[in-house]
């Protein structure tokens, strides 16, 4: 059945169920353009036209959001880090023998872990700064002294929780403590996106630290290494792209820096380091007693492995590796080129745009509401396309849909009245079938959590 009609300039689907699809020439990725200043520029204009990233009072170069330069995210960007979120903790936390949540405040005194006082971020009330000493009053620098440092780091606050999860555990080791949450940072001055901004920058940051006992510890590093860059590869179009390096710090304690390879460089995505167990040690030092955790049938002080990355350089990376660039056979300028942001679908912000064709309007957005209704709740999320009242073709809406990383594109139109079928159409094939409205939840379903475990 064939769904050949326009209704005010938008055009409905345009080949028959069981017609062949055009032949469409491969994608180009956008990474093999390189440099800031061509593909990177290209990215960061469908990211702000798509909301994916917020442009402010102008235009902002990919380094301001590397930095953490508010403005950052726009609706689709937060959805996306969103989807980053949840698959970290599904990967690490939640399905997971003896790894558990934590939280920590915002703020809070020092302690090990924290940065040398000279480099810390300090919550202050804003007439602090202002207050001349006078005689009888405290010294602004005593206030300032006694103020709470902001987190910038999640670290300090899992070691503060260790000895009472170590009885949650029954003092067997190993264990983990997971969790995510803001943390800031000082903003070196080259890399100020603007004069005018505040030297603090903002970081989604994710966290699992793991006490392994100190025999163990070198082997559990390896361990984490290659499930951590195992994990980041899953959802790339390029893998390779994903790679990881050692490093010692100035303790000489050994760790791993995951990166991603931007067309500018290598940028640590997330950081993975064996501390041994000077931060425990420092965190309780009158009682040693209550750090000692059970490696089988030896008590043992156990070492310290941070797992810390950075989910919103992670959002970034994911949008590069993303993009692809598809000639158009439809448009007849030379070199004309389609941009498709082929986020993986567990990633993808939205699953599905409901879209209407032609028949009678109100009739249409009434079953497009049930079958938003039906998807929603079943969480999938969708795009209410048929809200939309300034018309465009269908190669435009698709266009539109596909800079957006919709998976597909449902058309409900009166044929979808007369028989309960709707055409569905797919970002990365572009092929159009004709579906029964009853089947698109399962299929749906069943696609991403295919992608999940593929």
């Amino acid at each position: 059945m064939a769904l050949g009609c326009s209704q005010g300039g938008r055009l409905c689907g345009r080949a028959a169920l069981g017609r062949p699809a055009l032949k469409r020439p491969p994608a180009r990725p956008y990474a093999a353009d390189g440099g800031e200043g061509s593909g990177g520029e290209e990215l960061l204009e469908v990211c702000r036209r798509r909301h994916f990233v917020r442009g402010g009072a102008g235009p902002r170069p990919w380094r301001a959001y590397l930095c953490g330069c508010p403005p950052a995210f726009g609706p689709l960007g937060v959805a996306l880090r969103a989807n980053l979120a949840a698959q970290w903790w599904e990967a690490v936390a939640a399905f997971r023998e003896q790894v558990f949540a934590v939280d920590a405040p915002l703020h809070g005194p020092a302690g090990p872990g924290a940065p040398p006082a000279a480099q810390a971020l300090r919550l202050v009330p804003a007439e602090v700064p202002r207050r001349a000493p006078r005689g009888g009053e405290p010294r602004a620098e005593e206030a300032l002294g006694a103020a709470g440092l902001l987190r910038q780091s999640l670290l300090p606050g899992a070691l503060a929780q260790y000895d009472s999860c170590l009885e949650l555990v029954n003092k067997r080791l190993p264990y983990g403590l997971a969790q995510m949450g803001v943390c800031f940072h000082s903003i070196p001055e080259r890399e100020q996106c603007s004069e005018n901004l505040s030297r603090i920058g903002e970081r989604t940051t994710s966290s699992l630290v793991w006490f392994s006992s100190p025999r163990t510890a070198g082997q559990w590093l390896d361990y984490w290494l290659r499930q951590r860059l195992q994990w980041w590869r899953k959802f790339a179009i390029g893998p390779s792209n994903f790679s990881s390096s050692d490093f010692q710090d100035e303790e000489g304690r050994k760790g791993f820096n995951l990166c991603y390879g931007f067309p500018w460089g290598k940028e640590t995505i997330e950081t993975l380091i064996n501390l041994g167990d000077t931060e425990l040690l420092q965190m309780y030092p009158e009682d040693r007693s209550k750090l000692l955790g059970r490696d089988g049938r030896k008590n043992v002080i156990p070492h310290v492995l941070s797992v810390s990355g950075n989910l919103d350089r992670g959002t970034l990376a994911y949008l590069f590796d993303s993009l692809q660039l598809v000639e158009n056979p439809l448009m007849k300028k030379k070199n004309s080129q389609r941009k498709v942001l082929k986020l993986h679908p567990c990633l993808a912000p939205i699953k599905v745009a409901l879209d209407v064709g032609k028949g009678p309007t109100p009739e249409l957005r009434q079953v497009c509401q049930g079958l938003f209704n039906e998807l929603s709740e079943n969480r999938i999320s969708v795009w209410p396309g048929y809200l939309e009242t300034m018309q465009i073709s269908l190669e435009q809406l698709y266009a539109k849909y596909d800079e957006m990383s919709v998976l597909f594109t449902v058309l409900i139109t009166d044929v979808t009245l007369e028989s309960g079928v709707v055409q569905l159409r797919s970002r990365d094939t572009t092929m159009k079938e004709m579906m029964h409205i009853s089947r698109l939840k399962d299929f749906l379903t069943k696609y991403v959590t295919s992608a999940k475990n593929r």
